[in-house]
């Protein structure tokens, strides 16, 4: 059974390092996907500070389809290149937007959100599976030790899916 390890009280570098070795715990073995980014979009939201919103989106068809996540209800479908997430995914780039409500065609599912951050997911040989998504209500939550956190995390997870 895992048993998930007090993060707080950490630096940020600290708790995205543990993090990702609770992620490597929670999904080793495991080869159902789905399952797989629940405990990881779990994980970021009760261990992560301050968000409202973590999770998943996964091309199909030829657009983001809502996946595992925690938080309010989102979006379901959001084509490539609309709003945050369509947009990181369309640039295969991590998108970190201090206030949403600058960035052109946003799409706002929560209104609490007022940043957020977009991490690609690809596989190895560079394809596009979908996006890790985590938004916040307070203004430039994120920064690039989050960002590189985050993208670390989105790199494990990517690896099972």
């Amino acid at each position: 059974m895992f048993a998930a390890s007090n993060l707080t009280d950490l630096t940020k570098k600290e708790l995205y390092g543990g993090l990702a070795a609770q992620l490597r715990a929670l999904i080793e073995g495991e080869t159902d996907p789905v399952a797989n980014m629940a405990n990881c979009a779990s994980l970021i939201f009760n261990s992560v500070p301050r968000l409202n919103w973590a999770g998943f989106y996964l091309l199909k068809g030829g657009e983001l389809v809502l996946g595992p996540f925690q938080g309010q209800p989102a979006c379901v479908r959001i084509e490539i290149g609309r709003g945050v997430c369509g947009t990181a995914a369309e640039k295969r780039t991590t998108l970190r937007i201090a206030d949403v409500t600058t960035f052109p065609d946003h799409i706002a599912c929560d209104s609490a959100s007022r940043s957020e951050i977009v991490v690609p997911l690809v596989t190895d040989d560079s394809h596009l599976i979908g996006v890790l998504d985590v938004d916040s209500p307070e203004l430039d939550r994120f920064d690039a030790e989050d960002e590189a956190g985050l993208r670390a995390i989105a790199g494990i997870i990517s690896r099972k899916l």
